[in-house]
């Protein structure tokens, strides 16, 4: 069996401007970065604003397990299956990180034949964007410790800087530093620290600005400290959103690739879900609907995380209301939630598999409160057997919920015929998106809402400095923004050892903060961390390259 990275590599790419011009967009909004990649000017949405929208299919999935659930894979495959149907489907993914493709997770351009090319590019740096992120959040912060430095006129209270730095890679030994040590020329000492890139605020707004001009809006609002009275401290007040948006500039434009069938696809911005919001720029979605019939667009690992975020946070910022809801699972993961260990996963056990139906259940009662009708994607692994194939089916068929199988790795678009089918069947439905809350419950509420009834939690358990803050953040007028929360992705609970459904636990909100910019405050759940670690064995010890230039081991 050949691996993804050699399926890739096999591929015969179009040139981008023919994968472009069967979009219909103009030769002068195309901006090409080599043969097989181009940014697309966003001010062709101001020529498309009076094309009727297509429909818009979110794809979501069970909580991930390290047996793979395909939410990629599916998501491009769907969209390949569609273009076989006649329709006019463009993908939306988000950028792959460089920290989870050199650490535990690889890449995330899909996999087998349902992958977005150039594959090695998409994982590797891409169109740089990522990267501007970095230097755009860390000009911030330089500024901010520069003006410490040059007699601090706006008064800030170095104790209360809640602007940390960013880089874009897993790096555990810079959660919790020291900064400025070594004298008075070298800045004023205080407590800091690294976050992921993908989880930085600048991140969020590209992802949520509407142009430039909302870009600067956005960027002069992020809240960076507080002075000695009290007074928050924006980098409007520091004056560094004007170059900090001219850094920005060019990873403004969505990226235009293609699937290994030459669908066209959109894949622009890298929030996490389990940190951050968790899906590609809202530009980049509003050109595809604009594009295309249907955009398929992936939320970021499970209902809990992406789903609920893309509901709560992208649809309000973006004005998007899905026609579909696509839940991705597999018997691997759902026997991995009844308690199999991934080295016992091939072979058959269907008591095991009952029991992961808890998980699955679960993600169905999420996707329902939200008015959107759902098709589960049963993702095919060759070692699943057709007792274990048949169970799942019947289990969400007794349910009354379309589900359908999808051999998308293998097959490509050919393996997702029939789930396609399914979805196009399903747009024909009764809709009634609504969002969880009202955004002007109080920020407690909120918190407690998405807890109870979408976590399955008993309960919340706030920290003074937490309580404190959500406390002061209504009072300071940041009450009605909708909460990002941040939590592990690996349990329903903010647990990563409870697999399943668990039960009789109460969530726990350690730290809250603001991200006034983007527009939404951010709740610290459990142990989650804003910066990663490496695992025992880094992916990227696999990762090599000859002489010849090919890349190896990226997975």
């Amino acid at each position: 069996m050949q691996s993804d990275i050699s399926i890739a590599q096999d591929a015969i790419l179009r040139p981008i401007d023919q994968i472009a011009e069967d979009l219909g967009i103009p030769e002068q909004y195309v901006i090409p970065y080599g043969k097989t990649k181009a940014k697309i000017d966003f001010n062709l949405l101001k020529e498309k604003k009076d094309v009727p929208d297509g429909s818009l299919v979110l794809v979501t999935a069970t909580t991930p397990t390290p047996a793979g659930e395909g939410k990629t894979t599916t998501t491009i495959g769907l969209a390949q299956a569609m273009v076989k149907m006649g329709k006019k489907a463009v993908v939306c993914l988000r950028e792959p990180s460089l920290g989870p493709c050199f650490g535990v997770k690889g890449g995330a351009a899909g996999g087998g034949y349902s992958q977005v090319l150039p594959m090695e590019e998409i994982n590797l740096h891409f169109t740089g964007d990522i990267h501007a992120v970095s230097a755009a959040h860390n000009l911030l912060s330089a500024l901010l410790d520069n003006h410490l430095q040059q007699g601090n006129k706006l008064d800030i209270d170095p104790r209360r800087v809640v602007f940390r730095r960013v880089l874009d890679m897993n790096d555990r030994s810079l959660r919790h530093i020291v900064i400025a040590l070594g004298g008075r020329g070298n800045g004023v000492p205080r407590e800091s620290g690294f976050d992921i890139s993908v989880s930085s605020e600048v991140m969020a707004i590209l992802c949520l600005a509407g142009d430039l001009r909302d870009l600067k809006e956005r960027l002069g609002k992020i809240v960076v400290g507080y002075t000695y009275s009290g007074q928050a401290i924006t980098a409007h007040d520091l004056k560094a959103e004007g170059a900090m948006a001219a850094l920005l500039k060019e990873a403004m434009n969505p990226n235009l690739v293609q699937t290994i069938e030459h669908v066209p696809a959109f894949v622009h911005g890298g929030p996490f879900a389990n940190i951050a919001h968790g899906t590609n720029s809202i530009t980049a979605t509003k050109l595809a609907l604009k594009l295309g019939d249907i955009a398929v667009v992936e939320a970021g690992f499970a209902s809990d995380l992406g789903g609920e975020k893309f509901f709560d946070i992208a649809c309000r910022y973006g004005g998007f209301a899905p026609r579909v809801v696509v839940m991705v699972t597999s018997v691997r993961a759902l026997k991995m939630h009844g308690g199999v260990k991934k080295e016992n996963l091939k072979e058959e056990n269907l008591k095991a598999l009952a029991r992961g139906f808890e998980n699955l259940d679960a993600h169905l009662e999420n996707l329902s409160q939200f008015g959107v009708p759902v098709v589960v994607a049963l993702n095919r692994f060759p070692t699943d057997t057709e007792g274990e194939t048949e169970k799942v089916l019947k289990h969400v068929r007794d349910q009354g919920i379309e589900i359908a199988l999808s051999e998308v790795w293998e097959k490509g678009g050919d393996g997702g015929i029939e789930l396609a089918k399914k979805v196009l069947e399903s747009m024909e439905g009764t809709n009634n998106y609504r969002p969880l809350y009202a955004l002007d419950l109080p920020l407690k509420e909120k918190i407690e809402l998405i807890a109870e009834r979408v976590y399955g939690a008993a309960g919340v358990d706030f920290t003074d400095s937490a309580r404190s803050v959500l406390a002061d953040l209504e009072v300071r007028g940041y009450g009605t923004l909708p909460v990002c929360m941040a939590k592990t992705q690996m349990s329903l609970s903010d647990d990563p050892q409870k697999v399943g459904r668990p039960r009789g636990w109460r969530l726990s909100v350690k730290e809250v903060r603001l991200s006034a910019g983007a527009g939404f405050v951010v709740p610290i759940c459990g142990t989650i961390m804003t910066m990663p670690g490496l695992p025992r064995i880094p992916a990227a010890e696999m990762i090599d390259i000859d002489d010849q230039g090919h890349i190896t081991g990226l997975s």
